[in-house]
C-alpha cells in the first residue's frame, strides 16, 4: 500500500515580512473601503442639493414672473389713468400680491443659495475623498508587489501613499 503524503503549512518556510506586508494591505484595503464609500455618499449628497438648489431657482422665476406681471399690470392701470372703484380694488390687491411675492422671492433665492453653497462643499469634499481613494489604491497595489518581487521598496512606497491618501481623505471630513 502506498503511503499518504500529507503536507503541512509548517513546512513551508515562513515569511514575516510577508505577514506584515499582508496586515498592511489588510488595512489598506479597510482604509480604502471607507474612503469610497464616503467618496460615493458625499457625490450622491451633492446631487441632491444641487437638486434641491435647480428646484428652489425654478421656484424663484415664477415668483418673479409672477411679480413681473403684476408691476406690469400696476403700470397699464396707472398709464391709462383709470380711475375706477373696481381699478382701486385691483390696485390695492396688485400692492399686496407685489409685497407677497417680493418678500417669498427673497426667501425662495436664500434657500436656493444655500442649496447651491452645500452642493459646492460636497464637491470639495468629494474631491477630496477622491484623491485620497486614488492614493489608497495605489498604496494596496503597491504593497502587493511585494509578494511578486520581495522587495521592500514597495510597501514602503505603499505606506507613504497610504499615509498621504488617509490625509488627503480626512481632509475632506474638515470642509
Amino acid at each position: 500500500m502506498a503511503e499518504l503524503e500529507i503536507h503541512h503549512e509548517s513546512e513551508h518556510k515562513i515569511d514575516p515580512m510577508g505577514q506584515k506586508v499582508g496586515v498592511l494591505a489588510a488595512i489598506l484595503a479597510v482604509g480604502l473601503a471607507v474612503v469610497t464609500i464616503s467618496s460615493h455618499r458625499t457625490h450622491t449628497a451633492a446631487i441632491i442639493h444641487k437638486s434641491s438648489a435647480n428646484d428652489a431657482w425654478a421656484h424663484y422665476q415664477s415668483t418673479r414672473v409672477k411679480y413681473h406681471n403684476l408691476e406690469l399690470g400696476t403700470n397699464l392701470m396707472q398709464a391709462l389713468e383709470v380711475k375706477q372703484p373696481a381699478a382701486e380694488k385691483m390696485l390695492a390687491d396688485y400692492s399686496s400680491q407685489l409685497k407677497k411675492y417680493a418678500d417669498q422671492s427673497a426667501q425662495i433665492q436664500e434657500e436656493a443659495q444655500r442649496a447651491d453653497k452645500a452642493a459646492e462643499t460636497d464637491e470639495v469634499r468629494g474631491l477630496r475623498y477622491d484623491i485620497g481613494e486614488g492614493l489608497l489604491e495605489i498604496a494596496l497595489v503597491l504593497s502587493s508587489l511585494y509578494f511578486i518581487s520581495r522587495k521592500l521598496m514597495f510597501p514602503a512606497i505603499g505606506i507613504i501613499a497610504g499615509i498621504a491618501g488617509t490625509a488627503i481623505a480626512l481632509a475632506g471630513l474638515a470642509v
